[in-house]
């Protein structure tokens, strides 16, 4: 099977504000094959999504994998409160645009 990303493999791939101090993540599938796919190869970890966003792990606040949605949700805290000088994306929604390039087997 040739490799495919997140973004091919996922129905939806979302970001958004969980408050103003934190952006929370939803990686969701269709089929049940899929979702186990991609959480038996373990592509989205604690670890790997810090490594990824360039953040200490200390940040992610949860992490999850919810069978019954087919879904992989995780959440951590802004670098800079929402609406502040400096804040790039004040709605949260355009930060899961790195998670749609990971490659899985």
């Amino acid at each position: 099977m040739a490799k495919q990303t997140i973004g091919q493999l996922a129905k939806v791939v979302r970001s958004k504000n969980a408050k103003p101090f934190r952006t929370t993540f939803d990686v969701i599938f269709s089929d049940e094959a899929t979702y186990r796919r991609v959480v038996d190869q373990k592509v989205l970890t604690p670890e790997k999504i810090a490594a990824l966003y360039k953040i200490d792990r200390s940040r992610i606040t949860s992490f999850f994998e919810f069978p019954a949605g087919l879904a992989i949700k995780f959440t951590f805290r802004r670098g800079i409160k929402q609406g502040s000088i400096g804040d790039t994306d004040i709605y949260g929604c355009g930060q899961h645009a790195p998670l749609l390039d990971i490659e899985v087997d």
